[in-house]
């Protein structure tokens, strides 16, 4: 007797021990950790796309004049931001002004125009103005490239370690499921610079430089995305650093630092709001097991654990192109954004029904965790306190071993992955055991 307890606590240990440190930790099955059966995630997946319809088939004039005065609304301050830095940039306070205006249009044209209108959000409109097909953004990467790494890939692969793109950009380590090498003990200054230079590494992500630098690319392939990327950025330099400064003659200097200054602005916030609905504590990671035959109701439960929103009302969800919703836009990517906010009151009270998570947080807050999950990720695993299946930013069925599978309801709801969580994190704590 003695012998087999002896075993069976040594197996227990190495278990324990190759948990730990294995290459990949991220959740590997969604029903189980969600702690919801199959019959759940259907009816889930059926109210959710219930109010998709609701929504989508409620679209009229009314939103059509919003995205049309959207659009008014950012070229105005636009141009009026360029005269004002064409006339006076040499002005310390009109350069302030100018550059702040000129930072403002940018981040609309990019988050609330560009970013949705490419998502096909208006194509019901039927303007060839304002379709997918033929909005060009106001960044150094091009619409065709984007929409490509963007809608099609991480869109449909949402934090998906090996096939989501956007996780880590290919350049960070925002999981613990990422193999640690030295080279993330830059992870910090990576992101700083990334921060920067953001819509360059929205650019250049479709390149898929990695492969290249391997030899794992299709060349002549290569060649024509490298040739549509260099076109773009040099009309993005020659646009805002050469044709620009040299209408203001004398105050060409300042109108190039303004400039620089603006998209500098554009991206450091554009940076905040993507991190932030993707990376906070609560946005969880996936493996490639998670999309073996996934149904839609999978996809929808998928989407709603691996997203974040940001709180902060009318201003903010304006300046974030809305994508202070992140649940409600990867739930729903084709929807105008102007009602996501509607889509919101319904998706909540949906999770609260099915007793699971809504994360959703001030920028601020939510921000501080990306950059404490990019720091801590910058040390290999064994150096981090929580296990690999049990940290803020990495989670997996396997932080519920040997705990109860099923919870009886509370205040006639099914206990599902929010009283898991209560209930383990009271374990950890030693303040509770199994429920009656």
């Amino acid at each position: 007797m003695d012998n087999l307890s002896t075993i069976h606590r040594l197996a227990l240990y190495l278990r324990m021990r190759n948990l730990r440190y294995r290459s990949f930790m991220a959740i590997t099955d969604i029903p189980e950790f969600a702690h919801l059966t199959d019959e759940d995630i259907a009816a889930l997946g059926a109210e959710l796309e219930q109010i998709r319809q609701d929504i989508i088939g409620s679209l009229g004039e009314r939103d059509a004049a919003y995205i049309r005065n959207t659009i008014r609304f950012q070229r105005g301050l636009e141009m009026s931001a360029r005269a004002l830095l064409l006339v006076g940039s040499r002005n310390r306070t009109a350069w302030t002004i100018g550059a702040g205006a000129l930072a403002v249009a940018k981040i609309v044209e990019n988050m609330e125009l560009g970013h949705n209108i490419m998502h096909g959000q208006w194509d019901w409109m039927n303007d060839p103005e304002i379709h997918s097909t033929s909005w060009e953004w106001d960044i150094v990467g091009t619409s065709e490239h984007w929409k490509q790494t963007h809608n099609y890939l991480h869109h449909k692969y949402t934090n998906i370690v090996g096939m989501d793109d956007d996780v880590g950009f290919g350049l960070l380590r925002v999981t613990r499921d990422q193999k640690w090498y030295p080279f993330y003990y830059g992870n910090i200054a990576y992101n700083a610079l990334l921060a920067l230079l953001f819509q360059w590494g929205v650019g250049i992500q479709h390149l898929e430089l990695g492969k290249v630098a391997k030899g794992r690319d299709v060349r002549a392939e290569t060649t024509r995305k490298l040739k549509m990327f260099g076109k773009k950025a040099a009309r993005q330099l020659a646009k805002d650093y050469v044709l620009y400064p040299l209408l203001s003659g004398k105050g060409w200097k300042s109108t190039a630092t303004a400039n620089l200054a603006a998209n500098g602005i554009r991206n450091l916030w554009t940076n905040a709001v993507i991190f932030c609905g993707h990376f906070p504590d609560g946005a969880e990671k996936f493996t490639k097991k998670d999309l073996e035959n996934e149904t839609q109701a999978e996809w929808y439960l998928r989407q709603m654990l691996g997203s974040a929103n940001l709180t902060g009302g009318p201003v903010m969800d304006f300046m974030s192109g809305n994508l202070s919703y992140q649940i409600e836009h990867h739930l729903y990517p084709d929807m105008a954004s102007n009602r996501l906010a509607e889509a919101s009151l319904r998706v909540r009270a949906v999770c609260e029904k099915y007793d699971l998570p809504y994360v959703a947080g001030p920028l601020p807050v939510q921000y501080a965790k990306t950059w404490r999950t990019i720091a801590k990720l910058s040390l290999p695993n064994h150096m981090l306190h929580r296990t690999s299946d049990d940290a803020p930013e990495t989670r997996s069925e396997r932080m519920f071993d040997g705990e109860p599978k099923v919870f009886p309801e509370r205040e006639g709801k099914p206990g599902a992955l929010n009283t898991a969580i209560a209930y383990h994190e009271d374990r950890i704590a030693g303040r509770l055991s199994a429920p009656a």
